[in-house]
């Protein structure tokens, strides 16, 4: 019990402090809601999205940066506006000294190609009339000191210039290969690219109604949310508040159990205060008539012994606690007639049951406001059901779709030509490095057998036959360079004519950004080469404006200036939806007036307890009396005295009669005496535990039913609180999925759908699909090759010097008729050792 009490009114102060920092709370944590999961949409946008064309880097990088230097010396003018315009507007008024003084560079170029195909092949005519009158390429005459040396050094020479050509030969080679394998590609990303500009307007209403559809998505999941709505507050305001309800619950069974120990106590003591006045009557009797009877014989002068101690002892024996001086507790039992009506036991557990019932509770009451939650939800937003029909430009979208198409299918045929001329060209490219080949291979081959053919003239017994094959394989190499000449220069000057002009007035100046301000310049482009006028659009655009905008990721209907008519951020605005929702959520509500925390009875139980008076009993008169003996002598000693002193008499008879009131003296002890003090201990026990327990039985009994009143008028307004904020934790989750559905639809139209990103990536692609896959290649072959073409030259000197150390060294003899010539054999000497 006093345990029971001890534990209560710390208990009662923790439920209450709980009770108070929940009246104080601003807003529920979202947590036990959680985010807004992470919703997959669909892709509407077709795959159109350009991929970067980008030309690997590699060795031939420096290359492709020395010949771009090579041509901008070539080409010091600047792009030639005025006479680009009138070419693409009035061709036939074209002036040739413009053009003339414009390719100045080229000019140049082709005067010294001229030259060359002039004095090349000419030298070569007049080397071979005296190569036939035995004039050119012959043999030494007479061996000297210096002719090592200068043997050495022409072989040297001669080497390394047919180094170079074989360097140069193996550049142009990789050069035309690459050209041959990048334009493939580069052709069938033409149609690619056609394809995608045409979807790039004509394809976006179906695309934007796809993506309006999928406004369903986050409709459904907030639909299916909406089913859990009801137990999430439910459990939200259990969680929020099943700390102060329980432990006012625990308070009040505790109360009830220290009330019905009270009241048992505060009974026990009224039967037990009867029983003892009761028994006090009977007791007194008997003591009386005991005292005078041991008197009477303690006073007889035949008494032997110690008659007089007896004597003052039996005049003692009478009653020492009058249990008829304590107070009288009829009025507070009177009080507390038929208490404890209630059952703290079942009404507690009947209350956690009601209070463990709120989800299920919440979810019966929001069922109605759910429903018709859900029947808005599945409404659609007017600026999302209208999100493809508002979108402009279909006339221009038709215009757009349909010269796209038309130049589609008019190019097939140009590309496949284009292939065809590729394959023509390659072939091409591979005979004349081919032919640069032979002349390696001949220098090479003329190269190693002189060299063998000088090593063995150290023998007597050699044969010249090595030296002169050396000495024939140069020739021919001079030959075939005599002959390749021609064609070589022609085909450098041809292919350095179209790329160098390419590179030069075309991919510097699209470069440079020169290309889109001609564009941009009105009157510079004919009519038919308008964008604005292909697409029917109402107002001029900047091409270079456009193309920086698509490079930033602008929308199309802004590049194209549309943006007047349609307005995406207005379709997308869905706070009308979203406001409503907002507005019904907010009226949900848990009505929790069934969760009574304390019933009727056990009410009337504590008012009953608190107006009884039961701590204004005299329990000191209690404990008085208790602490009194039930008689004053102690009745056991006595009667043992008595016992001795008749042992102790001559008298036989006044023995007897000790000995008689001896026992009875002790059966009198047993009998109602050792009763009597068996109720005492018990009034003790619940006089005490009343002393000691109703003061705060008082006390706690004042706190529960004033926490009881106080949170039965607060739980309501804390549960819709605690609702409210629940509903807003909801809702905003809810808008979560509404704003990923937004944010997802700006980002599918600005960046997918109606992005004008194919735009720039086609401007962006067509100048490295033109100059740095095939400008680039085509310029580094023709400037290969013409590196060959003109190291022929120094290859034909060498080659013709050195072929005369080569073959067999003849002295002149004279005679009386004639002058002949004569091959004699000279051994070598250490002095003219190779």
């Amino acid at each position: 019990m006093r345990h029971t009490l001890g534990l209560l009114a710390p208990l009662l102060g923790l439920g209450l402090g709980l009770a108070l920092s929940l009246r104080g709370a601003a807003a529920a944590d979202c947590e036990s809601i959680g985010p807004a999961e992470h919703l997959v949409f669909t892709p509407a946008a077709r795959t159109r999205w350009l991929a970067p064309q980008v030309r690997a880097p590699g060795p031939l990088d420096s290359l492709y940066g020395t010949v771009r230097r090579f041509l901008s010396v070539v080409q010091l003018n600047p792009f030639p506006s005025g006479l680009v315009k009138t070419l693409l507007n009035e061709p036939a008024s074209v002036k040739v000294d413009e053009v003339v003084r414009y390719e100045a560079g080229y000019v140049v170029c082709a005067v010294i190609a001229g030259l060359y195909l002039l004095v090349v092949p000419t030298t070569g005519l007049c080397f071979c009339c005296g190569r036939s009158r035995r004039r050119c390429g012959g043999r030494v005459k007479t061996e000297h000191k210096a002719m090592a040396c200068e043997r050495g050094a022409f072989m040297a020479f001669l080497l390394l210039t047919t180094l170079v050509l074989l360097i140069g030969m193996v550049c142009a080679f990789v050069t035309n290969q690459h050209m041959h394998e990048h334009t493939g590609p580069s052709v069938e990303a033409i149609p690619e690219t056609l394809l995608s500009l045409r979807g790039l307007v004509s394809d976006v209403p179906q695309e934007l109604q796809a993506v309006a559809q999928q406004f369903s998505l986050p409709q459904g999941r907030v639909s299916e949310e909406l089913d859990g709505v009801g137990v999430d507050i439910g459990s939200t305001i259990h969680a929020q508040l099943k700390s102060t309800v329980y432990l006012l619950l625990a308070s009040v069974q505790s109360l009830g159990r220290a009330l019905q120990v009270c009241v048992d106590h505060l009974r026990a003591l009224n039967a037990t205060v009867v029983e003892l006045q009761v028994g006090q009557q009977d007791l007194e009797l008997g003591v009386r008539e005991h005292r005078e009877r041991l008197l009477a014989l303690l006073q007889d002068p035949g008494c032997q012994g110690d008659c007089a101690g007896a004597q003052s002892r039996a005049r003692a024996l009478e009653l020492g606690a009058d249990f008829h001086q304590v107070p009288s507790v009829d009025d507070v039992l009177h009080r507390l007639k038929g208490v404890p009506e209630a059952n703290f036991s079942s009404m507690v557990q009947e209350e956690n049951s009601t209070f463990n019932a709120l989800p299920a509770l919440a979810e019966v009451q929001t069922a109605n406001l759910v429903k018709e939650l859900k029947k808005m939800v599945a409404q659609q937003p007017e600026g999302v059901r209208t999100l493809a029909e508002g979108f402009p430009g279909s006339d221009g979208s038709s215009r757009w779709s349909q010269a796209l198409e038309d130049l589609e299918q008019s190019s097939h045929p140009y590309l496949q030509e284009v292939q065809r001329y590729e394959t023509y060209r390659w072939i091409v490219g591979c005979v004349l490095c081919s032919m640069v080949l032979l002349v390696v291979v001949c220098n090479l081959l003329g190269l190693n057998l002189g060299i063998w053919g000088l090593s063995a003239r150290e023998d007597p017994s050699h044969s010249e036959a090595k030296g002169e094959a050396g000495a024939r394989f140069l020739m021919v190499g001079v030959g075939l360079s005599f002959l390749f000449a021609a064609p070589l220069i022609l085909l450098v000057f041809a292919t350095f004519l179209v790329g160098g002009n390419v590179q030069t007035l075309v991919c510097r100046s699209w470069e440079s950004g020169e290309l889109y301000e001609f564009a941009d310049t009105p009157g510079n482009l004919p009519p038919s080469m308008n964008l604005s006028h292909l697409l029917g659009l109402r107002k001029n655009i900047s091409i270079q404006r456009a193309y920086q905008q698509c490079k930033e990721g602008a929308a199309l209907w802004r590049v194209l200036k549309l943006n007047a008519s349609y307005d995406l951020d207005k379709h997308l605005d869905i706070s009308q939806y979203t406001g409503k929702l907002q507005q019904e959520l907010h009226n949900l509500r848990v009505d929790i007036q069934s969760l009574n925390l304390l019933s009727p009875a056990a009410r009337r139980d504590l008012e009953a307890l608190q107006s009884s008076g039961l701590e204004n009993i005299r329990y000191p008169d209690f404990l008085v009396q208790i602490q009194k003996p039930v008689v004053k002598t102690n009745m056991e000693q006595l009667a043992r005295e008595l016992e001795g002193l008749a042992g102790a008499q001559v008298n036989s008879a006044l023995g007897q009669q000790l000995q008689k009131e001896a026992h009875e003296l002790r059966t009198l002890y047993q009998e109602k005496v050792v009763p009597q003090q068996s109720l005492v201990a018990k009034l003790n026990l619940s006089v005490r535990t009343l002393e000691s327990s109703v003061p705060h039985l008082q006390v706690s009994t004042s706190d529960v039913l004033a926490n009881v009143t106080y949170l039965r008028g607060e739980l309501p307004a804390w549960a819709t609180r605690i609702a409210k904020n629940v509903s807003e934790c909801f809702l905003i989750r809810e808008m979560g999925y509404f704003s990923q559905y937004v944010a997802w639809v700006r980002e599918e139209v600005t960046q997918r759908i109606a992005t004008c990103q194919p735009l720039s990536a086609a401007l962006d692609n067509g100048r490295v699909i033109l100059c740095d896959m095939m400008a680039d290649p085509w310029n580094a072959f023709w400037f290969c090759l013409a590196w060959c073409t003109f190291f022929l030259i120094p290859s034909i000197i060498f080659a013709v010097k050195t072929s005369k150390y080569f073959r067999p060294i003849r002295k002149r003899l004279s005679s009386t008729s004639s002058e002949e010539t004569q091959l004699f054999h000279i051994p070598r000497v250490t002095s003219l050792k190779l």
